[in-house]
């Protein structure tokens, strides 16, 4: 299912078909010099973002969802369907033959013959025939080369629409698997929070006991002890389900039924250095989904073009030569032949105004697909930018995180070792500790949060990617 196997096929056999020109120049008003979300004008794009987030994990299930997924089918075969389509209307400008074989057995009867005779008198009659018939339609003022190169255009576009399906999948498929590998991590911190909060508990319970005459409220710390205890195990619980979930979302885009058996202990990569942000004006040369609607937008101008030819007169040429002969055995003799030829012009007069409103149809299809590559090319420039600007705050929000899961950290070890010296309070420690663990596991978050917008951030630059070998 590669996906140059399938576009190239646009060829179409070395025929004489013609391919629209690109339209991009007319829907573009005023094309940006650089990003106003960053500085970097990097030329080119990174085609093997998959392997520098997901390694070679991350790419072999790429892989296998490509291979398995049934959308991609859908999406191969539409393509499929596009050429072909393309190669009917091509087949439509030549020659035209047909051959074939006839024969015919036929008895007659004659009622009422002879006058006062007996019996009824009949005949027996045979015929064999051999046809050979050719048709042809000049085409005069390139109407049937405009059919087919408009529908040259909409198999482009299904090979874009393709294109952006793989680089879709690609990264549904890789979401899924952050989304697998933050729930093995958040699961690793609540176990690891379990036994810490445990092991407080012990001591929060081991101060009340030897010190209940004096401190008659510190039932209340105990108590508040075990919520903390209950509430993680709760946690854990949303974590492992998380977990479950993820594993058959991923395996729903592999393809395969969804029963839970993937196993994956893998945990969230460090994300990567920016990749090249290029130039607003090399986007317009790389994303599918602004390709498609160009290659739409063409169509719609071909046949727009087509339809003048509808006021021309039109040509049509047809011949046929064979046989007749009551003899099967001279079916092929050439003494037995038969031929004509016929030549056809039509020209249209009056039809209603059917003519002009088919051309008046094609002219707003045109402008509607002029509206819907501009609209695709603004949302296209959105995204990269959304995307500049989200990861710009998202790495100033981790940032500001580390500093703080660092004096959390601080705080939660000082305020273990003043309780156990007797200088410290329960509600502190308590407090001190679910700080740290909270802000851990919004550090796993924002984590994802970056490599998720950074995955978005490669579809908006482009959307495709080459696997490495």
């Amino acid at each position: 299912m590669k996906v140059a196997l399938i576009f190239l096929t646009l060829i179409l056999g070395g025929c004489s078909a013609w391919i629209p020109k690109s339209r991009i120049g007319e829907a573009l008003e005023n094309v940006p010099q650089g990003w106003s979300a960053t500085p970097e004008g990097k030329a080119g794009i990174d085609t093997n973002w998959v392997r520098r987030i997901g390694g070679r994990r991350g790419e072999a299930l790429v892989r296998q969802a490509w291979a398995a997924n049934p959308d991609m089918r859908v999406a191969a075969e539409r393509v499929k369907r596009a050429v072909a389509a393309a190669r009917i209307t091509g087949a439509s400008r030549s020659l035209q033959v047909q051959g074939g074989l006839s024969g015919t057995r036929q008895r007659q009867v004659f009622v009422g013959f002879p006058f006062g005779g007996g019996g009824v008198p009949s005949s027996l009659s045979e015929n064999f025939g051999a046809n050979l018939s050719v048709a042809w339609e000049p085409d005069i003022w390139g109407r049937n080369r405009a059919s087919e190169a408009a529908l040259i255009a909409v198999a482009q576009a299904e090979g874009n629409t393709f294109r952006a399906s793989r680089a879709s999948l690609a990264a549904q498929v890789m979401r899924a698997w952050l989304a697998l590998a933050e729930a093995n991590e958040q699961i690793a911190l609540a176990e690891e929070t379990d036994g810490l909060l445990r092991s407080t508990l012990e001591i929060v319970r081991e101060r009340y006991t030897s010190a209940l005459a004096d401190e008659g409220g510190a039932a209340s710390q105990v108590r508040l002890a075990q919520s903390e205890v209950a509430t993680n195990e709760a946690l854990l619980a949303q974590r492992r389900g998380e977990r479950e979930q993820a594993i058959r979302q991923l395996e729903i885009l592999m393809g395969v039924y969804p029963r839970g058996a993937i196993q994956s202990a893998e945990n969230l990569p460090k994300v990567p250095a920016m990749p090249p942000a290029g130039l607003p004006s090399e986007l317009l040369l790389r994303r599918p989904d602004i390709l498609e609607a160009e290659r739409r937008f063409a169509s719609s101008g071909t046949l727009v073009q087509r339809s003048k030819s509808a006021f021309y007169p039109s040509l049509l040429i047809t011949a046929s030569g064979g046989t007749t002969t009551d003899s099967l055995r001279q079916i092929f003799d050439s003494d037995f032949g038969v031929w004509s030829l016929v030549g056809g012009l039509t020209q249209p007069i009056w039809a209603g105004g059917a003519v002009r409103a088919e051309q008046e149809n094609l002219k707003s299809d045109d402008r509607a697909n002029l509206a819907r590559l501009q609209s695709t090319i603004l949302k296209a420039f959105g995204e990269v930018e959304q995307s500049l600007v989200a990861e710009r705050f998202l790495a100033q929000r981790e940032l500001a995180l580390m500093k703080a899961v660092k004096t959390a950290t601080e705080a939660s070890e000082a305020a273990t070792s003043e309780y156990r010296g007797g200088t410290g309070d329960a509600l502190t420690l308590i407090t001190a500790q679910s700080n740290r663990i909270a802000l851990l596991s919004q550090k796993l978050s924002l984590r994802r949060l970056r490599l998720d917008n950074r995955i978005t951030l490669h579809l908006a630059l482009g959307g495709d990617y080459q696997p490495g070998n």
